[in-house]
């Protein structure tokens, strides 16, 4: 990808509509633009964020076994009445009706389209257990929508809902998603930490959100700090087994971490002084276990081992896919731009070309280029004739992780700049040395994808 062909609107002043670093951030690196409040359209930049990130979630959930389909984002009125949320949810529901006079609605979740769907095509406990999920636009009319992507209207989100025989067998589901949610955070360079939560208008009383500490967050996190030093790391799991999966939810849940809805004072007052913390976090994704509160009002029956019809133990999880990219931003970013973790970067690395038009750094950035390309990387180069400071510029405003930079007096010399944004780090070495150095940092992340 070139940038003299590519579609990059960067802004060199801060917006004014933005209150936050991420949508602040996002704006000025062209990554979206409002369309109406609390709604964007996903420029180039932004949306190859986005991919990246929702092929991430579709890695880990078929990782973990669950399966994915797609439903649509008008949902009948009928569904949501048949459960009694139609007229319980609130004015965050956008109410539809249709040339037909037939109710319908933007869906926020999907629980009783999903719940329709099971009911429909399976009967037996031998087709259990089952976990279905997809990614889609969900709209919720949030009152104040603000802080773009993070507290939008519009928003992509993973769903997936399990089906199980037993409350034991469903707990186990819960358990799974936990610890795919884990994997998914972490190969995008989060550390989301699970919280006891509220379960709100989705229902259950056994739930946890994962929240990314930040300042800007929208809930009051009490923990203890202990909890923020697990990594999951690279470890294997055995999704089927029971007790590796509850042993991983142990591991990550016995510390304190709750949100300011379910805080217990008297139970935090028994972590250890120095290990009490407060702080904001921003949500990314929760887990619910919520039993028969929707199969049994709609019906959503298997025949059970003894020949009777039992009602299915349910679990909806989620992941805001979208909200992912200011949280992200939020925990990656200094007084330059965004520094985006090697797992969701629009491009793995950027080219700048300090004489465009030099036959030599021509040449060489071409070569770089295709190295990349046929390495299985994805590079953008900088070919516009345009100042050194403002290439860079650029490149440091969006985040790119790693910077190569040609220039004729390096090459004379057969070297080229390999630059850190993190860090700020600068090493001159060979063209073949860089190309070379950035295959074996990007292994681990194509690996990743490749082990699915």
């Amino acid at each position: 990808m070139r940038l003299s062909r590519y579609f990059l609107p960067v802004l060199k002043e801060d917006p004014k509509e933005a209150q936050i670093v991420s949508h602040r951030l996002m704006l000025r690196a062209g990554m979206i633009k409002q369309q109406a409040a609390g709604i964007y359209s996903w420029l180039p930049l932004g949306y190859k964020v986005l991919r990246r990130i929702e092929q991430i979630v579709h890695e880990e959930q078929e990782r973990a076994g669950h399966i994915p389909l797609l439903m649509p984002t008008l949902q009948p009125a009928d569904l949501w009445r048949e459960s009694g949320r139609y007229d319980d949810y609130g004015e965050e529901m956008l109410r539809i009706r249709d040339r037909q006079k037939r109710d319908l609605l933007y869906g926020p979740t999907n629980e009783e389209m999903i719940t329709d769907i099971f009911r429909s095509h399976v009967n037996s406990y031998k087709d259990l257990p089952l976990t279905l999920y997809h990614i889609q636009w969900k709209f919720r009319d949030e009152i104040r929508p603000r802080f773009g992507v993070m507290r939008g209207r519009e928003f992509l989100m993973k769903d997936g809902y399990n089906f199980d025989l037993t409350r034991e067998d469903a707990l186990h589901a819960y358990n799974r998603h936990l610890v795919s949610y884990l994997r998914t955070y972490e190969r995008m360079g989060l550390q989301a930490i699970p919280m006891r939560a509220d379960g709100g208008p989705i229902g259950g009383d056994y739930t946890h959100e994962f929240l990314v500490l930040a300042e800007t967050g929208e809930s009051e996190v009490f923990y203890d700090s202990a909890i923020t030093d697990l990594t999951f790391g690279d470890r294997k799991i055995d999704y089927d087994d029971h007790a590796e999966c509850q042993s991983v939810l142990d591991e990550f849940t016995s510390r304190y971490a709750r949100t300011d809805e379910t805080h217990d004072e008297a139970v935090f007052n028994q972590v250890p002084e120095e290990r009490r913390r407060s702080a904001r976090g921003i949500e990314v994704g929760q887990i619910f276990y919520f039993g028969t509160k929707y199969s049994e009002p709609m019906g959503a029956t298997v025949v059970g081992p003894d020949g009777n019809r039992v009602p299915v133990h349910m679990g909806s999880h989620g992941i805001g896919v979208s909200r992912l990219l200011g949280a992200i931003i939020e925990a990656n970013h200094d007084d330059k731009g965004i520094i985006w973790p090697e797992g969701v970067t629009p491009f793995h690395a950027g080219i700048v070309n300090l004489k465009q038009g030099d036959s030599a750094t021509d040449t060489a950035c071409d070569e770089i280029y295709a190295q990349l390309r046929a390495a299985g990387l994805d590079p953008l180069y900088d070919d516009r004739n345009d100042r050194a400071g403002a290439k860079f510029a650029s490149m440091d405003l969006i985040g790119l992780p790693w910077r190569i930079t040609v220039g004729p007096r390096g090459l004379a010399q057969d070297k080229v700049e390999l630059t850190n944004r993190r860090s700020g780090e600068t090493v001159e070495i060979s063209p073949a040395d860089a190309v070379a150095r950035l295959v074996d940092i990007y292994r681990p992340v194509l690996e990743a994808s490749r082990k699915v």
